[in-house]
């Protein structure tokens, strides 16, 4: 049998604490042996990590985790209570190995076992850490349309702040601060705890239903909406005027037209099983971590699935706006990123992006030279192309050397208003003469920007901070018909992004349709990494 070591006895080079709170090692060893033994293990593992062996190098391979002394102590309670709770933010608890890691520190049996699992905690806290603060996953990898630049915090700066702070504290502020994040947390809970219960309770087995209606089908719907909090307790059989008022909660929750009538459409959205919904939320919670950073106390958020374009001031909407996005075909979607708006064009020109040259007009103009008259065709020195003189007939969509340009008019197709936050995506948000779109429900039809529904009110709401009456400023240049630039003092942040979860100002959750599947293949890949429905039976 292996002699037993006192951990408050020996000495403090040896008697590192673990999580059985004592340690053997394979006989009497020098004690300054046993040191070297530990950082030479310390070395060795932490080798593989070009950070952490410039972290131990700096600390003269020194443990920060596996001694005696109360703040080691701490800190190893407080990442392993932080890892067993990593579940609760949607994260890949797999992938931390807790329960191996927590073999590893029991079974421990000399100084060089416990330089193994100093670094092994120092990994898997770096690990952890950047998971809960900037995501699991790397959204580009998973869908290419996600531009979004994550930010990350240097792993040096991650070790350091731990070391100078209160362990449990300093882990318990790396996820993401937002009230957002904070609520998607509770509305998670609350999900996986009603799954626990049985969920929604049956499907409505009904095509569709209509006030004064009865029988089962409505009895389901009933149930359903009362689990959901759309509908107070109720014993009522028939379709009545309460069930109508919470069929119109809950499509308003779910970006359906609200009319109180249960439709194919609702009906279809009411049957979603409970894990799905928490599947969204999951996603949800990580591209809120995607999204960390500050926002701006001023900023233009535009979710892509809810189809609104949204000015916040102080955490606050201050103005929504129907919009229309990208279509869901080839290169069309819109694609998710941050950048800064910093000025407006009144009375824009379209000029036509490469792309709808070549795909559309092209192929028209090989047919008939005076086709899309509207469209101005323009030379190298922007002189306009004496259609009759031009054989289209023999460019390509390789060598055709011309551009294309459509003066501004209310005809014009970004209307009489564009708003530019300059980006290589070449995406802006944009006046629209196809009114007709925004009385959809699902709007996504454009060739990947964003029309708004109501561009001068959002002009007269993004200058109202600059001008002292801002819609007579914007009439007066709207008035002349020429183009104009018109700059904003303080640029405004404008964040693009892809929701199908998030909550409302009272921390209701809403629901969107899954326009282009990208939330479907998120939740894949942290399926694949090893995130879990955690405790939902299923």
């Amino acid at each position: 049998m292996l002699p037993k070591f006192d951990i408050f006895t020996a000495p403090r080079s040896v008697a590192l604490a673990l999580a059985l709170g004592v340690l053997f090692v394979a006989g009497p060893q020098p004690a300054d042996a046993q040191v070297t033994a530990f950082k030479q293990a310390v070395a060795e593992t932490g080798s593989r990590d070009d950070d952490i062996a410039k972290f131990y190098r700096a600390q003269n391979f020194e443990g920060v985790w596996t001694g005696t002394d109360p703040i080691h102590e701490a800190r190893r309670a407080a990442l392993m209570d932080a890892l067993r709770r990593a579940g609760d933010h949607g994260l890949p608890v797999a992938r931390y190995g807790v329960e191996a890691l927590e073999r590893k520190m029991a079974s421990a049996r000399s100084a060089r076992d416990l330089g193994i699992v100093e670094v092994e905690l120092t990994r898997v806290f770096l690990q952890y850490a950047r998971d809960i603060q900037s995501g699991a996953l790397v959204p580009q990898k998973v869908v290419s349309a996600i531009k979004r630049e994550v930010t990350y915090t240097d792993r040096a700066e991650l070790i350091s702040g731990f070391l100078s702070s209160s362990p449990a504290a300093y882990l318990r502020g790396l996820a993401p601060r937002t009230m957002e994040y904070a609520a998607l947390m509770k509305q998670r809970m609350l999900l996986e705890e009603q799954s626990q219960r049985g969920g929604w309770g049956p499907t409505v087995n009904a095509s569709s239903l209509k006030p004064g209606a009865s029988g089962a089908a409505v009895i389901a719907l009933r149930n359903r909406l009362m689990v959901m909090g759309f509908l107070e307790r109720s014993n009522a059989k028939t379709y009545d005027a309460a069930m109508t008022e919470a069929v119109d909660k809950f499509q308003k929750a779910h970006g359906l037209n609200a009319d109180g009538v249960a439709g194919s459409g609702t009906i279809k959205q009411v049957n979603i099983d409970i894990n799905t919904r928490l599947k969204s939320v999951l996603v949800a919670m990580e591209r809120e971590r995607w999204l960390s950073k500050k926002r701006g106390n001023r900023h233009i958020l535009v979710n892509i699935p809810d189809f609104t374009a949204k000015i916040v001031d102080n955490g606050r909407v201050t103005f929504e706006t129907r919009s229309v996005v990208g279509a869901n075909k080839s290169d069309r979607p819109t694609p998710e990123f941050s950048d800064v708006m910093d000025h407006m064009v009144i009375n824009p020109s379209w000029y036509v992006p490469r792309s709808i040259i070549v795909g559309e007009y092209l192929p028209a103009l090989r047919r008939n030279p005076n086709a899309v008259r509207h469209i101005e065709i323009t030379d190298r020195r922007g002189r306009v192309v004496n259609r009759s003189a031009a054989n289209f007939a023999k460019y390509t969509a390789r060598n055709f050397p011309y551009s294309m340009r459509q003066p501004p008019s209310r005809s014009n197709a970004l209307g009489l208003v564009k708003f530019m936050f300059p980006n290589k995506y070449n995406i802006y948000l944009h006046d629209t003469p196809a009114k007709n779109l925004f009385s959809r429900e699902v709007r996504a039809y454009s060739h990947g920007c964003v029309r708004l529904n109501d561009p001068f009110d959002f002009g007269y709401a993004l200058l109202a901070v600059q001008e002292d009456d801002p819609k007579a400023f914007f009439q007066s240049h709207l008035r002349t018909g020429r183009e104009s630039r018109v700059n904003l003092d303080e640029p405004v942040p404008v964040h693009l992004i892809y929701r199908t979860a998030y909550t409302d100002a009272r921390g209701n959750l809403n629901f969107r349709r899954d326009v282009y599947g990208r939330d479907a293949r998120i939740w894949d890949a942290l399926q694949k990494a090893g995130v879990e429905l955690n405790r939902v039976q299923g």
